[in-house]
C-alpha cells in the first residue's frame, strides 16, 4: 500500500492527484504546517531526513520530490501509459520539458516572492520590519515580477497552441504544472491571459482533482 504523507497546502496534493488519476489505492498521512513559521513539523524527518512534503513510502521504497515521485509512480503503476506520451515522440520531449521546468524554472520566483512578502511580517522583529517591507517591495517590484510575467507570457503562449502543457493529451506534466499555476492564481492571478485560466480550470474539472482536493484540502497560500 503506497503511504503518502501529505503535508496541509503543499505540493503534495499533486501526488494524490496523479494517484487518483492512476486509479491506485493509497493512504494518506496527514501534516500541519507551524501556524507561527508555516513550516513543516519535525516527524516529516521520521519519513525523510530533509522533513519535506511531498514524499511517499510504497513498501519499504521512499520517494521524496514531486518530479521523482511522478516518475516513479508512472513506472511502476502506469502500465497503459495513461498519463505518459509515447517515448521518442515529440509531445514525449515537451513532457519531459514540463516535468522538470516547473520545479526547476517556474517555482523559484513564485517561492521567492512569497518570501520576500512576509519580510515586513511577523516572526521578523517588529523593529525592522518596516526596511524588510522595502527591501520585499523593491526585490518584488523590480525583479521577481517581470520574471514572472514572463513566465505567465511562456504559458499563455504554449497553450494557445495546445489544449495542455505537453500537447493535446493531459499527462502527468500537467499534474506537475498544476502547482505553479495554483500558486500564482493564489497570489495575484494571471492577468488577460485567458488560456492559462482555460488551463487551470480543465484541471479543477477532471474527477480526479476534485477528488483528490476532497482528501488533500483545497491549496490556499497565508496572506
Amino acid at each position: 500500500m503506497i503511504t503518502v504523507h501529505h503535508l496541509e497546502n503543499s505540493r503534495s496534493l499533486r501526488v494524490l492527484w496523479l494517484l487518483e488519476e492512476l486509479g491506485i489505492d493509497y493512504q494518506v498521512v496527514e501534516y500541519r504546517r507551524d501556524p507561527k513559521t508555516m513550516l513543516a513539523p519535525p516527524e516529516l524527518r521520521k519519513i525523510h531526513p530533509l522533513g519535506k512534503s511531498p514524499v511517499i513510502t510504497d513498501g519499504e521504497i521512499t520517494v521524496a520530490e514531486s518530479g521523482a515521485i511522478i516518475d516513479y509512480l508512472i513506472d511502476a503503476y502506469d502500465a497503459q501509459h495513461q498519463l505518459v506520451p509515447p517515448r521518442g515522440s515529440a509531445e514525449y520531449r515537451h513532457y519531459r520539458y514540463w516535468l522538470h521546468y516547473a520545479e526547476g524554472s517556474a517555482m523559484p520566483p513564485l517561492v521567492m516572492k512569497l518570501i520576500f512578502s512576509r519580510l515586513g511580517k511577523p516572526p521578523v522583529p517588529a523593529l525592522i520590519r518596516p526596511i524588510g517591507r522595502m527591501l520585499g517591495e523593491g526585490v518584488r517590484t523590480k525583479f521577481l515580477d517581470p520574471q514572472i510575467r514572463q513566465h505567465l507570457d511562456f504559458w499563455e503562449s504554449e497553450l494557445t497552441a495546445s489544449a495542455w502543457f505537453a500537447g493535446e493529451q493531459f499527462t502527468a506534466a500537467d499534474i506537475q504544472m498544476s502547482f505553479p499555476l495554483l500558486a500564482l492564481e493564489a497570489r495575484g492571478g494571471f492577468g488577460d491571459r485567458p488560456h492559462v485560466k482555460a488551463c487551470l480550470a480543465r484541471m479543477r474539472e477532471r474527477p480526479a482533482y476534485q477528488r483528490a482536493m476532497e482528501k488533500g484540502g483545497e491549496f490556499s497560500l497565508p496572506g
